[in-house]
């Protein structure tokens, strides 16, 4: 499995886990909502950990660019850190019209960062790692 093949499931399993937050908002079932609020968190975390804390350095070890793409990243996952946290507010708050506001900005943003990494770092990123040790890494995280 290449870099990009894993990294791209891992984008297509938070964004149904997104779904279905965004479906329990919407149906007012807000104890539900919560608790898969946390799940797609956790998991969109997760994933944002194993690309700081393994790729892109591994990445910019590699190559020597570092105030390239893995530092645009990261001011991305910054944002949508604190979308993700203005949205948990939101849920607490059973306030479905600004988590439903901050969940379109949210999908705007990692559509945009998706498609980056997607067409652009991940392949670089395969071009120039050993994706099975990377994989590893990242999996034990």
């Amino acid at each position: 499995m290449s870099i990009k093949e894993y990294l791209t499931d891992e984008h297509r399993e938070c964004d149904k886990l997104y779904a279905k937050v965004e479906s329990l908002v919407q149906e007012g079932n807000w104890g539900q909502a919560e608790e898969a609020f946390r799940a797609f968190k956790d998991a969109n975390l997760l994933h944002f950990k194993r690309e700081e804390d393994v790729l892109f350095p591994a990445f910019e070890e590699t190559t020597g660019v570092v105030m390239g793409p893995t530092q645009v990243m990261r001011m991305e996952h910054a944002q949508a850190r604190d979308l993700m946290d203005r949205m948990e507010k939101a849920i607490k708050e059973k306030d479905k019209k600004s988590f439903l506001s901050l969940g379109d900005t949210f999908v705007v943003l990692l559509q945009q960062h998706n498609m980056k990494e997607e067409q652009i770092l991940y392949p670089m990123c395969d071009q120039h790692l050993v994706a099975d040790e990377v994989i590893e890494k990242m999996k034990q995280l």
